[in-house]
């Protein structure tokens, strides 16, 4: 076998991954989609919020804001509890770590990805034969010093 194999393609759902679990990555993905969504999300990372709290930074209306989290509700990422007229938020991580670990299943075919490019490098050297004159990281060459 050489070592420029081919690269297996991208590995298909479990079949053992039911309706259910499918339609919460679903709808997890969709809240996911949003950046709205995703700061709101990012927000309740620390503490519970209010509605209210949570719409300060959006230039967009709270009915608005509310429409948002009742979508992050329904799929499970936040979960709402009221006390009256106020609504309280917190954070579910649970729907998280299932749409981690589904992406997580994909790893070992970007891992054979990456292996197979490293491979390729290391078997064709630069045609230029040359190092980069600087790295990442490196301060750019001071103009005043004129190569003193």
């Amino acid at each position: 076998m050489s070592a420029a194999r081919a690269v297996s393609p991208v590995p298909q759902p479990d079949p053992e991954d039911t309706e259910q679990e499918s339609g919460q990555l679903d709808a997890v993905f969709f809240a996911l989609s949003d950046p709205v969504r995703r700061e709101i999300l990012n927000r309740l990372k620390d503490e519970a919020m209010l509605v209210s709290e949570l719409a300060k930074p959006f230039d967009i209306s709270l009915q608005a804001v509310s429409r948002h989290i009742q979508v992050l509700v329904r799929a499970g990422l936040v979960r709402q509890e009221r006390t009256g007229r106020i609504s309280r938020c917190s954070l579910e991580v649970g729907p998280i770590f299932t749409a981690a670990v589904w992406i997580n299943g994909y790893t070992r075919y970007w891992q054979a990805q990456f292996d197979a490019l490293a491979a390729f490098l290391e078997t064709h050297p630069d045609p230029a034969g040359s190092e980069p004159e600087s790295k990442p990281g490196d301060a750019p060459p001071d103009p005043s010093s004129n190569g003193s």
